[in-house]
């Protein structure tokens, strides 16, 4: 086969795709529930989000890498030169009418993420084609450095059916390069993506572990309930909670660390103290969760004069501390509020053992182009 009709789509592994894009349900599908159950539950027990979700960045990562690795083996199979027609294939996939694996994927095997196309290049067309032409030669030189220094090289890699690729220096050298960049932007991605799906499986695994049900707004009832994400009154709050007729609770929650307390202090403010929901008016209290809170901010100070609770997660068993005040303000007793710091995981694991993750993420997109989240 001639190396100009090869098809590149034809060489994708169909999982890729699925690496790439996809929305809260199937995002839970794929990490698998017990996995997300234990992530929410380290979080819950004062863990770090990025430090409990790195597993995860690591099995997305290596799935996209052995994807990758298969694109070269399955692209040399149908032709030698294959990974020489790499930097002109990408320029055209790029500018061109290609689907998105397609692009992300070419942007990757000539050293580029969404943002380096974006800011190096300025999505200008001329540019992008001078800088293949100049990632072209610069790889060639570098190969036959490369090769001068260590000596020829050819790996060959043998399939089970019996067919085999042999890569050369010219051919591993683009395939790392492409797996740097690859790896560079999905790390990117990460912050973003789990920043926005936990915040919903978080809040609603406490709200449900300490005892409420998750409804769909407007409210049928008006005790022991909670719903995710809405704007009810002038701001949207991360889940809105009706303890009972009268009383509500607005949660905003950000996995902000102590070196944005600006952020923190206007979360405190943000909320009206009356609330009207469905035609009747609730009194309602403001709840900050954030990661942590830096000392000497003053924030514990201001919340109190707001009428506000500042909930900090990397202050072991949280969720002890919500359920206490939410006994105290508003006489809601639950098991987690009694419960002692030593046996909250295995509560809080039996709590949520049959809860449906699904449905606290529903329609919701983790999928945002990889060019608006990276840095």
């Amino acid at each position: 086969m001639k190396t100009n009709s090869i098809n590149l789509l034809d060489l994708i592994p169909k999982n890729l795709g699925a690496l790439l894009e996809s929305n809260g349900v199937t995002f839970i599908k794929r990490a698998g529930e017990e996995n997300i159950r234990q992530v929410v539950v380290d979080v819950l027990c004062g863990n770090n989000l990025r430090a409990s979700t790195e597993h995860l960045t690591r099995l997305r990562l290596g799935r996209l890498n052995a994807s990758t690795f298969m694109i070269y083996l399955y692209g040399l199979q149908t032709a030698k030169d294959f990974v020489h027609t790499i930097p002109k294939m990408a320029f055209h996939k790029i500018t061109g009418r290609a689907s998105k694996p397609e692009k992300e994927i070419c942007k990757w095997m000539i050293g580029l993420t969404g943002k380096g196309v974006q800011n190096v290049l300025r999505d200008d067309k001329q540019q992008l084609k001078k800088y293949t032409e100049s990632f072209a030669d610069n790889l060639n030189r570098l190969a036959a450095e490369v090769e001068k220094e260590s000596g020829k090289l050819q790996c060959c890699v043998q399939f089970a059916n019996g067919k085999n690729s042999v890569l050369d220096w010219h051919d591993i050298l683009s395939l790392f390069c492409t797996i740097g960049s690859q790896t560079l932007a999905i790390r990117g991605s990460e912050k973003s993506t789990y920043g926005k799906l936990f915040e919903r499986l978080v809040l609603g695994s406490v709200m449900s572990a300490l005892g409420f049900e998750q409804i769909i707004y407007p409210p049928k009832k008006t005790s022991k309930v909670f719903w995710l994400s809405s704007k009810v009154g002038e701001r949207e709050a991360d889940a809105t909670l009706l303890v009972a007729p009268g009383q509500a609770i607005r949660f905003d929650l950000g996995f902000i660390g102590r070196g944005n307390p600006e952020i923190t202090k206007d979360k405190v403010s943000r909320f009206e103290r009356d609330l009207e929901i469905d035609k009747q008016t609730h009194h309602s209290a403001t709840c900050i969760i954030v990661d942590r809170v830096g000392e000497g901010s003053g924030l514990e100070e201001q919340a109190k004069r707001a009428g506000a609770k500042v909930i900090q997660m990397s202050m072991s068993y949280w969720p002890i501390e919500l359920g206490k005040w939410l006994s105290t303000k508003f006489n809601h007793e639950s098991d987690i509020a009694n419960c002692k710091p030593a046996e909250l995981p295995t509560l809080l694991k039996q709590k949520l053992s049959a809860v449906s993750f699904e449905n606290f993420v529903q329609g919701l997109s983790v999928s945002e182009s990889e060019d608006d989240r990276q840095e």
